[in-house]
């Protein structure tokens, strides 16, 4: 690999020379006063080709979903079609202003009805809200809701919400970020929810309980009727993390199963971007009693005229600038119509069959703790390879010499050396036999050469990083003092 570098600033360079404004020179000093500059900002020196080219290269240096196979495990990192890209930049959607007159916007207002139309027959729920910008925050807005609800039948001593050990890190985050206490429940031998374990924590000041199914172990949660019923007949509600919606579309719906709130994460399902940042998109949809308490505003609508209505005053309130962000909203409702109800069933089947496929390949290899039918995504454990000296971290790090991105490592925490591995529905049998051959072939390296897989990755642009470290202090800003004079 080329050694990088990343400083092109030489100076005098320029990208472009602009002409001269012919407007008079103005009076900075009376203008700025002593917020006036003394010295001229420090930035970097380049040529337009010189920019062009860097930017472009450091694209090439990142690991995309476009340019290699992507099992991270509950991501979902799915192809996005390049159709939906195209449909979100027509000028009648980009060009639109937050501002216009709602007679101005009534395709964009359709398009959001529709698309919660749409949503609400998927999930089996009768009311939505497209306001959230992210899962995480789909989850706080729906505790608000329950939270809510809750004060409005003066029940204030229900501030418990209930998770598995299986459950996603945001749950237990948002709970409390909500200002719920978390209570933390074991899973059964089957990494599924204990009946048992439930009714030992059920009481009057449990609000909700907050489930993905299937969970992060990929596998669905049979004893749901169960669930549902002790935690309704205790007063609580049942709240869905739609994370793994993408396995049961077509398949179950929750609120046929008894959720009362849920929300979606539309780059997981849907197949809008996802990743390095945002924007992100999310649904929340929720039962019949607690649709007045959803996000002003809702889209409505009343004969062919679609509006926002405010008119709200049980409303949690805006959770979001504006509505949420819309060139999103175009990409999830371009692939809901473009699958159709069929189509949304097949895409789950398929991710079904590309995991368990995935799942016997390698259980072999690889210790598998929950040996049975799987869901979407599966679960591995690193521990026979951990006997060798090699940690799930080690077989993440090497998997990038082969070009494809590392699964989740170390989550579920209820297993050791964790695995978490998503194939996804879009990829091919010979992409997961390709994948299986490089997990295979790193299997072999850790009882012939572990060195190799131990200080791996050996073809990647950077080698091993202290990823703490860049996570709290991370490098943001051009540094002048760093800059070149050559």
């Amino acid at each position: 690999m080329e050694k990088l570098i990343y400083e092109k600033s030489r100076p005098g360079r320029r990208a472009q020379t602009l002409p001269a404004s012919g407007v008079p020179e103005a009076n900075l000093s009376a203008l700025l006063g002593s917020a006036e500059r003394l010295l001229p900002p420090k930035l970097p020196e380049v040529s337009e080709l010189d920019a062009v080219r860097h930017f472009v290269r450091l694209s090439h240096l990142n690991h995309s979903i476009d340019t290699g196979f992507y099992p991270l495990g509950s991501c979902t990192m799915k192809y996005n079609p390049k159709v939906n890209d195209a449909l979100s930049c027509l000028d009648g959607f980009r060009e639109l202003h937050p501002h216009q007159d709602e007679d101005q916007i009534q395709g964009a207002l359709e398009l959001m009805w529709r698309l919660q139309e749409s949503i609400s027959e998927i999930v089996g729920l009768p009311a939505v809200s497209l306001q959230p910008a992210a899962g995480a925050h789909g989850e706080l807005t729906g505790l608000m809701i329950i939270k809510k609800y809750f004060q409005r039948r003066n029940d204030s001593a229900r501030t418990k919400i209930i998770v598995p050990d299986t459950a996603h890190g945001t749950n237990p985050a948002t709970a409390a970020v909500a200002g719920f206490t978390v209570v933390e429940i074991k899973s059964n031998a089957e990494g599924l929810v204990d009946p048992e374990a439930l009714k030992a924590v059920l009481g009057p000041d449990v609000a909700a309980i907050m489930l993905t199914n299937p969970n992060t172990l990929g596998l669905f949660e049979e004893k749901i009727s169960q669930v549902q019923q002790l935690v309704h007949e205790a007063g609580g509600l049942l709240y869905y993390d739609g994370a793994n919606l993408n396995a049961i579309m077509g398949l179950v719906r929750p609120g046929d199963t008894g959720f009362d709130v849920c929300h979606l994460n539309l780059h997981k399902t849907f197949s809008t971007p996802h990743g390095g940042g945002g924007p992100g998109g999310c649904a929340v949809a929720v039962a019949s009693k607690l649709e007045q308490f959803l996000p002003v505003p809702v889209v409505v609508r009343s004969g062919d005229r679609f509006s926002f209505d405010y008119n709200r005053p049980e409303s949690i309130g805006k959770v979001k600038g504006f509505y949420g962000n819309f060139g999103i909203l175009v990409r999830a409702y371009a692939y809901i119509l473009t699958h159709g109800r069929s189509g949304l069933t097949q895409v789950s089947r398929d991710a079904i069959l590309n995991a368990n496929y995935l799942k016997e390949r390698l259980k072999k290899n690889f210790h598998l703790p929950y040996d049975r039918p799987c869901m979407h995504e599966f679960v591995l454990s690193g521990i026979y390879q951990k006997e060798r000296g090699i940690t799930a971290t080690n077989i993440a790090k090497r998997i990038l010499d082969f070009g494809a991105h590392a699964p989740t490592v170390y989550f579920p925490l209820v297993v050791s050396e964790a695995l978490m591995i998503e194939p996804t529905e879009t990829e091919s049998k010979q992409t997961l036999d390709e994948f299986v051959g490089i997990m295979l072939q790193i299997d072999h390296e850790t009882k012939e050469s572990p060195d190799v897989v131990h200080n791996a990755p050996h073809s990647t642009p950077v080698g091993r990083l202290d990823e703490t470290l860049a996570a709290r202090k991370p490098n943001l800003r051009w540094d002048d003092t760093k800059a070149a004079t050559a």
